[in-house]
């Protein structure tokens, strides 16, 4: 497969990836895909439903391991890192926002106690801030959130590790058009004043041109194409060509 790489400009990665395969049992669900996530850029990665995108993304932050090549964390390979220490650095957000039983507080201080340390009261109040939310929700219970603001604490309860890397699986899909919109400007926000690379799978094409710096088109776990928003619309590539078509129409 030739993959297109459009006006690539050469720039730090964040992430590297070099022939990564991964299988379960006989089944190859990412095929040698190569490419670069580039440092401080959001990347939205698009494509089909089952084309290998959060096989990926968990790929990323060493949640699974590639059964070949290798995969570059600011170029430090992964299987050379601890699995705490690639989280930390590397963290994910899903599109469920999981709460554990208990306070806001509690969501956030669960990384940290992972690590046996405590979550202090300024801290908490700064990451609360960070994320746009008010320090008094900090004694509600997570359950009894909205929607955007379990989202919200999410991200918060992520960025409490410091990570510089930010993968996010489908985070606004369910979510109403005035806490999508929250949550864009959140992540847009985190990454133009605090540098923070953004790998976000999203289904909307609309949202990725938004948000987007770069793109990556997967299908059937190939990484078929990637670059500006103007290299994927202007692809040679057929399939990649049927997909835009079937999702603009």
């Amino acid at each position: 497969m030739n993959l297109e790489t459009g006006n690539i400009p050469s720039s730090p990665a964040a992430l590297e990836f070099n022939c990564v395969s991964y299988s379960v049992k006989q089944t190859k669900i990412i095929k040698e895909v190569s490419g670069r996530i580039h440092k401080g850029k959001i990347t939205a990665l698009i494509g089909p439903s089952g084309a290998g995108k959060t096989t990926l993304l968990k790929l990323c932050n060493g949640l699974i391991s590639p059964v070949s090549g290798a995969i570059y964390v600011e170029d430090e390979r992964i299987e050379e890192q601890s699995p705490m220490s690639v989280r930390r650095r590397v963290g994910i957000v899903l599109q469920n926002s999981p709460m554990v039983h208990g306070t806001v507080r509690d969501n956030l201080a669960l990384p940290l106690q992972l690590q046996g340390l405590a979550l202090s009261d300024e801290r908490a109040t700064t990451i609360m801030d960070r994320v746009g939310l008010p320090a008094s929700l900090l004694t509600r219970d997570a359950r009894e959130l909205s929607g955007g603001q379990k989202q919200k604490v999410s991200i918060a309860r992520t960025l409490i590790n410091q990570s510089q890397i930010l993968l996010l699986d489908e985070i606004t899909a369910s979510l109403d058009p005035s806490s999508l919109q929250e949550i864009e400007e959140l992540i847009v926000k985190l990454n133009e004043t605090e540098q923070i690379t953004v790998v976000w799978i999203t289904h909307n094409l609309e949202q990725a041109s938004r948000v987007g710096d770069y793109f990556w088109v997967m299908m059937n776990g190939e990484l078929r194409a990637e670059g500006s928003k103007e290299d994927i619309h202007a692809s040679e590539d057929e399939q990649v060509k049927r997909f835009m078509k079937e999702v603009l129409s």
